[in-house]
């Protein structure tokens, strides 16, 4: 239980290293969390800071859950070779939940869907590549990366099931996936309304 206990809080304090807050605070002096539609994520990086600067946020939001993973399984293989996946599931959702709620921002963070990436990563580089391909390609089809996203949270779900990672696992998968459609619903509200802004409006929208 305690292995557990220190996994949570490793995979917690990497969810924290918030790079779009930081990014903003530290380079253009502001708030990311004022700006466009007020999430320090990848996606509003990149409508409000440039698409440059989104696609670092996001591949750093993606390694910071790969680097927590590292960690645990240099830390604790015995616990690896005995529950399987289930340390990478709890480092994986504790990064996701550090990002979405930094205690240093007040819990006011991003949504996790990088973090995820880097969590399918940390668990299995093919999944880690399907995930980014399933975000990519509904992201474009769609012109909404929130579509992108569910994608994501199936393939999550899906893969927790066929690789028979265990009910814990998938517990936890489903839990993320509940987190993050519950932290999308604005953007949901938004979408149907037309008031989204989209990818293709993003792109013409860089210098």
């Amino acid at each position: 239980m305690l292995s557990y206990f220190a996994i949570m809080i490793i995979g917690y304090l990497f969810g924290c290293l918030q790079f779009a807050y930081i990014y903003g605070k530290t380079v253009k002096k502001v708030d990311i969390r004022n700006l466009g539609n007020r999430n320090a994520g990848a996606t509003n990086a990149a409508q409000s800071l440039g698409m440059k600067v989104g696609v670092v946020v996001a591949l750093l939001d993606i390694l910071k859950a790969i680097a927590a993973a590292a960690l645990v399984r240099y830390l604790f293989p015995q616990l690896l070779a005995r529950d399987g996946m289930l340390p990478l599931y709890v480092s994986g959702a504790a990064v996701v939940l550090g990002h979405n709620y930094p205690f240093f921002m007040n819990f006011r963070g991003g949504k996790g869907t990088a973090s995820t990436v880097g969590m399918l990563f940390s668990i299995n580089m093919v999944l880690g590549f399907l995930g980014i391909l399933t975000i990519l390609i509904l992201t474009v089809v769609t012109d909404y990366i929130i579509y992108g996203t569910i994608g994501l949270l199936i393939l999550l779900v899906f893969a927790t099931v066929y690789y028979d990672f265990g009910l814990t696992c998938l517990m936890i998968a489903l839990l993320l996936s509940l987190q993050s459609i519950y932290k999308h619903i604005p953007n949901f509200r938004r979408v149907f309304r037309g008031e989204e802004k989209g990818l293709r409006a993003t792109i013409k929208k860089q210098p």
